[in-house]
């Protein structure tokens, strides 16, 4: 096992001994502390969890270290109401999760073979199924509050982590280009319930796409909508230099500003 610096861990195990301290303080003396619960810190730590997000895509590292900060916060904060309730304390959480990583990678802590992260996976997703009785289902580990996007990669990585997959993933484009077609032949239709249930078909099958090749599609489309903002901005600022506003512009001269504005990339 590869050992950390002793001046390191030191270092570590003191800041996080503090913030156990604080969180002590701040729940028997500040009045907003006081009040919270697992269902109103709920909301908050989404947002802190989305704001940790923003900062990865922008690559702000310094950003990542102070939305994990404010998680870390957030984790300390409901083992300290668990304890409260008798439930379970900071702990217990830290020991569950160390049995379930020693337990979930016999290939570090056993005596388990793999040759690459594939196997890995495969791996992780057998074990967890043993788990709790041998009766934990393929699906029953993704949340169902999941964005949609979001939701849609990980079903497809659980399934993919027991073996249902495309054998290659470039047959993966059939069945997109299939999609397409069954979402034309509603459209031509005028079916606006079968348009939306291909719509969804072909995002799901986009999603599947893109995570064979390798791509977080919820980054994917971030890094998108984020190019279309910096564009629209520009479109935006250059309408109003010329004293107009977007609604009076007719859409040819928009399309040369926004090519403009690809150019400056």
């Amino acid at each position: 096992m590869v050992k950390k610096n002793t001046v390191s861990m030191e270092k570590e195990l003191k800041a996080f001994g503090r913030l156990l301290e604080i969180m002590d303080e701040l729940r028997e003396k500040c009045p907003w502390d006081k009040e919270q619960t697992l269902e109103s810190l709920r909301k908050l730590t989404i947002e802190e969890t989305y704001e940790l997000g923003d900062s990865i895509l922008q690559g702000d590292l310094q950003g990542v270290r102070e939305e994990l900060g404010d998680l870390m916060l957030h984790i300390v904060f409901y083992a300290k109401i668990g304890s409260e309730k008798g439930a379970f304390d900071m702990g217990d959480v830290l020991e569950s999760i160390n049995e379930k990583l020693v337990y979930r990678h016999p290939h570090v802590f056993g005596d388990v073979g793999v040759e690459n992260a594939r196997e890995v996976e495969e791996n992780w997703e057998a074990l967890k199924l043993k788990e709790k009785g041998g009766n934990k289902r393929v699906l029953e580990g993704v949340p169902a509050s999941l964005p949609a996007l979001v939701k849609a990669n990980r079903i497809q990585e659980k399934a993919s982590g027991v073996g249902f997959d495309w054998e290659y993933r470039e047959q993966v484009w059939g069945k997109v280009q299939e999609e397409v077609t069954e979402l034309q032949e509603e459209i031509d239709n005028v079916d606006e319930d079968k348009i939306e249930a291909e719509f969804g078909d072909l995002f799901f099958a986009l999603v599947n796409a893109a995570r064979l090749y390798g791509v977080d599609p919820e980054a994917a489309l971030e890094r998108t909508n984020l190019k279309f903002i910096k564009r629209f901005n520009y479109l935006e600022s250059e309408t109003l230099q010329k004293g107009k506003g977007l609604k009076d512009m007719p859409l040819a001269e928009m399309d040369k500003i926004w090519g403009e504005a690809k150019k400056r990339e």
